[in-house]
């Protein structure tokens, strides 16, 4: 069974990066993984806005 990822864990696959993507990409990557999960806590919240205005709808028609 596999346990937590440990500091050296995180270290070994922060160089594997560095190795393939260099030094000079990883603020792009950063940027495109942030970007990615401000989308996704944005599509989260209007769903949930979503299914909340529904529910208040349900309860005015009872």
């Amino acid at each position: 069974m596999l346990g937590p990822i440990g500091i050296p864990e995180l270290l070994i696959i922060l160089v594997i990066i560095l190795i393939i993507f260099g030094v000079g990409k990883l603020p792009e990557i950063g940027s495109a993984l942030g970007k990615g999960i401000k989308n996704f806590k944005k599509s989260i919240n209007e769903k949930n806005e979503i299914t909340d205005e529904d529910a208040k709808k349900d309860d005015e028609k009872k």
